[in-house]
């Protein structure tokens, strides 16, 4: 998935770049801040799957989506631009770019599609701007954007608490996952705000993690409750492991220690089910791209 040359509609050179999928593979609630913020602890691991992004530098200034982007979102609310934009503000930087989105990850799944499109947008026109930002600073700007563009700005599996944004680095075992999505979108601040949501679970350690006591999702009886469709897909993954959520949102997965235990697994279910497969990574693809492509050069270059 790194970084590289693609040619457009019109024959204009575009760089392409990976905006990797991650997983929660724990998600608790442990508190709630004085401005009304949940606090949580989770693990964000990355996967080796996701979406692309295209851009195409301006001269002019002017930030542009090309194409449809996410379905309902108009282009001004769109993460990709947005981020964009906050990029240029922070930087004062006088360039602009067209942003093309290849979509793959199921918006609401709860895989962070709009949050990783929002990180590769930063991390890459910081690149082709050539700006030189440092991570941390990407990082902080990303944060105004939402609480998981950081971990994808890193690019680093991670042990997460506050609101997502506080983050440590975590090594992870090898892992494929058979990732399900029983097409709905979940939609994040209404599951926030459910009476059934528990707020209050106990702390918990990255060795009770480790340890694989630490597996429950929050959000996971509310959706199961809430939604048929997420409750089917649970009942359906559960004659092949253990099926978990995957952020606030309904996408499921299960946890194999191989590819051929997980193709097993996938070639098992039901005909019909919204089901593949994908490997975790040790690190984002999005910083092997930014290694391999020179600060400033032209896409054509």
């Amino acid at each position: 998935m790194g970084a590289g040359v693609s040619e457009s509609p019109e024959g204009q050179a575009w760089s392409v770049w990976p905006a990797p999928a991650k997983l929660n593979l724990f998600l608790r609630i442990v508190g709630r801040r004085a401005d009304g913020y949940h606090t949580l602890q989770t693990v964000f691991r990355l996967l080796d799957w996701g979406d692309r992004i295209f851009l195409r530098p301006r001269a002019d200034g002017c930030i542009q989506r090309m194409g449809e982007g996410a379905v309902g979102v108009a282009a001004a609310d769109d993460l990709v631009v947005r981020a964009a934009k906050a990029l240029q503000h922070a930087s004062i930087c006088p360039q602009g770019a067209d942003i093309r989105v290849e979509k793959r990850i199921p918006m609401g799944g709860g895989f962070g599609g709009g949050s990783s499109d929002a990180a590769t947008v930063l991390v890459a026109l910081n690149r082709l701007w050539g700006l030189g930002l440092c991570e941390d600073r990407l990082a902080e700007i990303g944060l105004k954007l939402g609480a998981d563009v950081p971990v994808f700005v890193r690019g680093r599996n991670a042990w997460a608490e506050g609101v997502g944004e506080q983050l440590r680095p975590i090594d992870l075992p090898p892992a494929w996952y058979l990732l399900a999505s029983p097409g709905v979108h979940a939609a994040t601040a209404a599951l926030f705000q459910s009476p059934d949501l528990t707020r209050d679970s106990p702390v918990a350690t990255i060795a009770g993690f480790l340890s694989g006591a630490v597996l429950d999702n929050a959000f996971e009886p509310v959706l199961r409750r809430r939604e048929p469709a997420v409750e089917a897909m649970f009942a359906a993954l559960a004659g092949i492991g253990r099926p978990r959520l995957t952020g606030s949102g309904s996408g499921c997965f299960v946890e194999f220690a191989s590819r051929q235990a997980a193709q097993q697994a996938l070639s098992a279910l039901p005909a019909g089910t919204h089901a593949w497969l994908v490997r975790g990574a040790d690190r984002s693809p999005l910083l092997d791209a930014v290694e391999q492509f020179p600060a400033g050069a032209s896409p054509s270059g």
